[in-house]
Order: C-alpha cells, then sequence, then structure tokens
C-alpha cells in the first residue's frame, strides 16, 4: 500500500511527512526530530515542510525559540486525507513486517492495533522470541515506524514465559489473542485451537 501512495504523492519524503502529521495530529515537532522519527534527511524534510506549509496543509509556530510544526485541521482536504492514509496504515503488509523474523529465534509473531486499525488493542505486536537480538530488533521497529508513521507498542516474551502466561489465562494475553489479530509467524503447536476454543465459548 505504501508503493501506491508514493506514486500518488511523488515521493517517499512526502509520504512519510505527510502521514507522521496525519496521525498524530497533537504533536508538535522540530524538523530535526520529524526527520529521525521518519528516517529521512533533514533537507528532504525541510524541503516538504516549505511545501506543505504554502497550501495551508501544516502550520509553523515558535516554541521556546524553536520552530515546531503541526497540522492544519483546517486544511481542507483533511478528512479525505487522514481517511486515505489510515487505510492505508492499517495494513499487515508492511515489508518490513517481513523482517520480524530476523530478530531471533521467533516462534509467534501477531499484529492488531494499528495494522489494523483496531484502537481498542492494549499493544500493536506480540512477539514470543527466543535468543532475541535487541539491535536488530530495535532495527526493525524504527523501519516500522517509519513506514507506518506511528510509535509501534509491542509486548515481547520468550517461550516459557508465553505458556506460563497462557497457562495461568493472562488477561492482556487472552484479551490480545481474542480480539481482530493477524498472524506473521506461528510455531506455537495448538495456539489456533486454543484460540478457537476461547471464541467458542462467546
Amino acid at each position: 500500500m505504501s508503493e501506491i501512495l508514493e506514486a500518488l504523492f511523488g515521493s517517499k519524503a512526502r509520504l512519510r511527512v505527510m502521514r507522521f502529521f496525519l496521525l498524530n495530529l497533537e504533536n508538535e515537532c522540530e524538523a530535526d526530530e520529524i526527520a529521525r522519527k521518519n528516517m529521512l534527511t533533514l533537507p528532504a524534510v525541510r524541503k516538504e515542510i516549505n511545501a506543505l506549509k504554502k497550501i495551508g496543509f501544516i502550520k509553523e509556530k515558535n516554541k521556546k525559540g524553536k520552530k515546531v510544526y503541526n497540522l492544519d485541521q483546517q486544511f481542507h482536504f483533511y478528512p479525505e486525507l487522514k481517511s486515505l492514509f489510515s487505510k492505508a496504515t492499517a495494513s499487515p503488509e508492511s515489508k518490513s513486517l517481513a523482517r520480524i523474523k530476523t530478530i531471533g529465534e521467533v516462534k509467534l509473531a501477531l499484529v492488531s492495533g494499528v495494522f489494523l486499525d483496531y484502537a481498542k488493542s492494549k499493544v500493536d505486536m506480540v512477539l514470543v522470541v527466543n535468543n532475541v537480538n535487541r539491535s536488530k530488533l530495535k532495527n526493525v521497529m524504527n523501519t516500522l515506524e517509519a513506514e507506518i508513521g506511528k510509535e509501534v507498542s509491542f509486548a515481547l516474551m520468550n517461550s516459557e514465559e508465553f505458556k506460563y502466561r497462557l497457562d495461568m489465562l493472562d488477561r492482556f494475553l487472552l484479551d490480545f489473542l481474542e480480539g481482530p489479530h493477524t498472524e506473521i509467524v506461528d510455531k506455537i503447536p495448538g495456539l489456533k485451537r486454543f484460540i478457537a476454543g476461547r471464541l467458542k465459548k462467546y
């Protein structure tokens, strides 16, 4: 979906800057923070900010002597753009999600929340990983957040902790498993049967 929007809006930088403002309405950010969070160069961000200011998409103001920017929700096409970008973001087909498989011995990777436009989910991902590589995990999350324009929340545990929490019928875990979610990796024997059994009770 991101590739389609890149084609429509002309560049990755334009897409990421617009999406960042549309999905983080209350944020007032400096240009360097926007560049860092979206994995873009500062000159590219400044170029897009100037273009978007001219059409009234974003507002600029001084805060403690520094220029900060945020979305102007009075922008004429705001509702349509908000809907378009929310739909594009709420997709479990992000290329970066496939990289989750490289962060260690991944036994389970499920997505919900921002990926499925399901606001009730307490986290966006549940990961069960043995021997996790923290550096790779951080890189994957940074790329994902830049790609979708929002911070990604996740619960990370190893196989032993996951089994313990499942056996204890941990409410947080059950709420996630019983709610809308999409599977990226599932190497937990019997998990689908367990979830199906839980859902039949309701």
